[in-house]
C-alpha cells in the first residue's frame, strides 16, 4: 500500500507518468515474479489505466532493463543468472560506497533521525513478518541515504540497479523470511552520527554483500 502522501503526490501527475511509476514500483517491490510474463490487457485491469499509458510504461521500463522484450510483443520480468548477480553486486558496491561517503559529509542531525525512523519501521516490519513493508522501508532507507549524497547521476544509476534485482529480493523474502534478512543499518547510523566515513562505507558495503549473497543463495538452494 502506498502512503497517503505518496498517493496525493501521484494524483497530480499526468496519467502516463502515474502509470509508469505505479508499474515501476510493482516491479521494484517484487509484485511480479522473475520470469512472469506481462500483458497489456492484464496491466490495464491491474493499474486501472488505458492501453496507451500502459504501452508507454512498458516501453520505458524495457528500455531501463526492468523488463525484457521477448519478441511477438511478449514482455516478461527478467530472470537473473549468477553473472548478473555478480555484476549487480560490483556495481552497487562501487556506487553506493561513493554515495555513502558523500552523505557522511552532508548529512544533518535531522536527516540522521529521519533514517533512524525509517529503520525503526523496517524493524517493525521484520518483527511482523510483513514482506511488502520490509521491502518498501528497506528501499526507502537506501534511497533517502543516496538522496542526501546530492549526486543525482549516480543515484539514478543505483535506482536502475535496484529495479533489476527487486523481484529477486522478493523471492529471497519468501524463501528465508524477513527475520533472516540481515542488514547493517545500525552500524551505518552510528557511523553517520560519528561522521566516520570509513565505518559508514564498510557498513554499506557489508549490507550490500549480505543482501546480494542471499539472492545468490536463493538461486543455488543446494549450496
Amino acid at each position: 500500500m502506498k502512503s497517503e502522501a505518496s498517493k496525493a503526490q501521484r494524483a497530480g501527475l499526468p496519467v502516463h507518468e502515474k502509470v509508469y511509476r505505479d508499474l515501476r514500483d510493482a516491479i521494484l517491490f517484487g509484485e511480479f515474479e522473475p520470469g512472469e510474463p506481462l500483458t497489456i490487457q492484464g496491466l490495464v485491469a491491474r493499474l486501472d489505466a488505458g492501453m496507451t499509458p500502459v504501452r508507454e510504461a512498458l516501453r520505458r521500463l524495457t528500455a531501463e532493463g526492468a523488463l525484457l522484450a521477448m519478441g511477438n510483443r511478449r514482455i516478461m520480468v527478467p530472470v537473473l543468472d549468477l553473472p548478473d548477480v555478480d555484476e549487480l553486486t560490483e556495481a552497487r558496491l562501487a556506487l553506493e560506497a561513493v554515495l555513502t561517503k558523500r552523505a557522511v559529509l552532508l548529512i544533518s542531525e535531522a536527516e540522521i533521525a529521519e533514517l533512524a525512523e525509517i529503520d525503526a519501521r523496517l524493524d517493525s516490519a521484520i518483527g511482523r513478518g510483513d514482506v511488502s513493508l520490509y521491502l518498501k522501508e528497506n528501499h526507502a532507507f537506501h534511497a533517502r541515504l543516496n538522496e542526501i549524497a546530492q549526486a543525482p547521476i549516480m543515484t539514478a544509476l543505483v535506482d536502475g540497479l535496484w529495479l533489476r534485482f527487486g523481484p529477486s529480493l522478493r523471492v529471497v523474502c519468501g524463501q528465508f523470511g524477513t527475520r533472516n534478512l540481515p542488514d547493517r543499518h545500525k552500524e551505518l547510523l552510528t557511523a553517520l552520527q560519528e561522521r566516520d566515513s570509513d565505518a559508514a562505507v564498510e557498513a554499506i558495503q557489508e549490507d550490500v554483500i549480505q543482501g546480494m549473497d542471499l539472492i545468490r543463495q536463493s538461486m543455488q538452494p543446494d549450496l
